[in-house]
């Protein structure tokens, strides 16, 4: 595909189909949903005071509020402060085969970036956010495929972000092809696999990739060149843009029913289903023994004592859920982190790599479960695979629970209003603004 055909693609189509609309619109609002969740924790805090007081915009023309905070800062600093947030609550929707995750970037970009353009049609910013998803998988494809390194999702979302800032600011093809080379050039090329080790606020580098790639429209614009970008230009990426416009990656994103690590889903999967088959508690549990893919097994092992820790662990994710029955962003943080039902319960759990759930990721995570009870009898879950994506998705009225669990500090009526702008989007008539407003008031107790 030429880069004019992607030019095109990024800054004009308009023709997509409803169902990718229709994903869009569920994306966005759970995402909102996960940036709500996450707006009271320490690491969106230090990101949005950090964006407050260094990435001031010259002029209020330049300025967006940033999510749920009631504070402005420029375009670049509200992008990576809402991502950042977003990403530290690890809520937020993924596609397997790009081994992380878009919206917690485009999804941010696109409330900075549209706060300039308060008649921008539900619809329209719906296409842009689709766009965004189809350009940054693409990206993610061409970079895993040609380098060595498991790269965090912010090298390639910054792409994303830029074409998305580029739609919405009206650039031409040229300024987008300077966007995008600027963008993947900048992007962090941070390893995934260091932060599974030593989890800390980093994450997955998406705070940083919706900084870069706000920047790189902007300096584009401003005339800044830095074409072209190898993950879109380059030969050997071409094949992963050639169905451009034709295959709609975006409806093939997961939905996490857990604010933890994707890699952890299966097993908590198969957990759950046994707890709810046969009725056990934690008191008649002996031990758990977990059969999961490499990048699973090497999550964080020992007792968490950070919410990174506890996102990143697989352990401790299946501790809360035999716990509590389930796992919200109560179980976390703060208290949830000194927890003792959880605590005593994490020695007795294994987790070992098998083979066959190895060769199955990226394309998707699979994990085995076996619990033994106090009575020394054995349950097997079979194998299981993360629920959430195309291959077994959320009913919309989990998605809604979800949305509720994770929105409950902004109250019912609040939280209501938001819910209602997924479908409210996709009437021609509604604009974008009328989620904006609802979303730049700050939780109750955050800045004005």
């Amino acid at each position: 595909m030429t880069f004019d055909k992607i030019a095109n693609f990024a800054l004009a189509d308009s023709d997509m189909p409803d169902s990718a609309l229709d994903m869009a619109a569920t994306l966005l609002i759970d995402t909102v949903g996960v940036a709500a969740g996450a707006a009271h924790m320490e690491a969106g805090r230090i990101a949005r005071d950090h964006a407050f007081a260094f990435h001031g915009a010259g002029s209020p023309a330049h300025a967006a509020h940033m999510m749920f905070d009631g504070r402005q800062a420029s375009i670049p600093g509200a992008a990576f402060a809402t991502a950042t947030q977003i990403d530290n609550l690890d809520g937020h929707d993924g596609l397997n085969a790009t081994k992380g995750h878009i919206g917690c970037a485009v999804v941010p970009a696109l409330f900075a970036f549209a706060e300039s353009r308060p008649d921008l049609a539900g619809r329209d910013a719906l296409a842009a956010l689709v766009m965004s998803y189809e350009v940054a998988a693409r990206a993610a494809f061409a970079l895993h495929s040609s380098v060595s390194d498991y790269h965090t999702s912010g090298a390639w979302n910054a792409l994303g972000v830029a074409a998305l800032g580029c739609r919405l600011r009206c650039a031409n093809a040229g300024q987008l092809r300077h966007a995008l080379g600027i963008a993947e050039y900048h992007g962090p090329r941070s390893q995934m696999m260091r932060e599974i080790a030593n989890p800390t606020m980093l994450h997955d580098g998406s705070g940083m990739g919706a900084l870069v790639g706000a920047m790189a429209t902007l300096m584009a614009m401003n005339g800044f060149t830095g074409a072209p970008a190898i993950t879109v230009e380059g030969e050997d990426a071409s094949a992963h843009w050639a169905d451009l416009g034709a295959v709609w990656t975006v409806e093939d994103n997961y939905i996490k029913p857990y604010p933890v690590c994707r890699w952890a889903h299966a097993a908590l999967d198969g957990l759950s289903a046994l707890m709810g088959e046969h009725g056990f508690t934690a008191q008649t549990v002996a031990s758990i023994q977990v059969n999961t893919f490499e990048e699973a097994a090497a999550l964080y092992a020992g007792l968490p004592s950070t919410t990174s820790q506890a996102q990143y662990s697989l352990a401790f994710a299946l501790s809360a859920m035999l716990a509590h029955g389930t796992i919200g962003p109560e179980h976390i943080a703060g208290t949830g982190l000194r927890d003792r039902n959880i605590a005593d319960i994490l020695p007795r759990i294994s987790v070992r790599e098998e083979a066959r759930h190895s060769v199955r990721f990226p394309a998707a995570r699979w994990s085995d479960v076996t619990v033994t009870l106090t009575d020394g009898r054995q349950l097997a879950s079979g194998d299981v695979q993360a629920r959430g994506g195309p291959e077994d998705p959320m009913e919309l009225h989990e998605v809604q629970r979800k949305f509720e669990i994770m929105t409950a500090r902004l109250g019912p009526e609040r939280t209501e209003a938001l819910w209602a702008m997924r479908d409210k989007l996709l009437s021609p008539d509604v604009k974008f603004d009328a989620l904006a407003k609802i979303v730049r008031a700050p939780e109750e107790g955050q800045h004005v």
